[in-house]
């Protein structure tokens, strides 16, 4: 598969750690940075690689930033993307199950390497539940609001 990774200063020492994990595993991924623990403005470095999963140039994104929230607002922001923050394994299971999440955020300030990496585990192997009604019900609502409310990529 190949990911989008993003963070900021805060989030620079855990997504080295995730890149490795997951380049280990044979997942290809993209890098938009930060490369340092130097102040930077998240979303110099979230909004690319947030395009990048938009366009289908990755098929999912993980974003590091102090606490996550910072990294969801923005990632969604565009269409095409739903950003789940997930600060333990079984959030992260629930949102790939229960929204079909393809943006993962995780609060490096918060979140230990050890349970950072078991989440990214998480929610790299769990399925959508595709076929359960009561979930794909709910998840075109709310693929309805970003129809109405968000520009298409190709609109812009």
């Amino acid at each position: 598969m190949k990911i989008a990774m993003a963070n900021d200063h805060a989030g620079f020492g855990l997504k080295e750690e995730i890149k490795a994990v997951l380049e280990e595993q044979g997942h290809e991924v993209l890098d938009f940075g930060t490369h340092s623990t130097d102040a930077c403005d998240l979303p110099d470095y979230i909004y690319p690689a947030s395009l990048a999963v938009a366009k289908g140039e990755a098929d999912r994104g993980i974003f590091v930033d102090g606490v996550g929230y910072g990294s969801a607002l923005i990632a969604n922001r565009i269409h095409g993307l739903t950003a789940v923050v997930c600060q333990d394994p079984f959030c992260a299971k629930l949102a790939r199950e229960h929204t079909d999440s393809n943006v993962l955020c995780i609060g490096g300030k918060i979140i230990g390497s050890a349970i950072a990496l078991e989440i990214v585990d998480v929610w790299m192997k769990t399925d959508f539940l595709s076929g359960i009604e009561k979930y794909e019900r709910r998840v075109k609502k709310v693929n309805d609001i970003s129809e109405k409310h968000l520009k298409k990529l190709s609109e812009i």
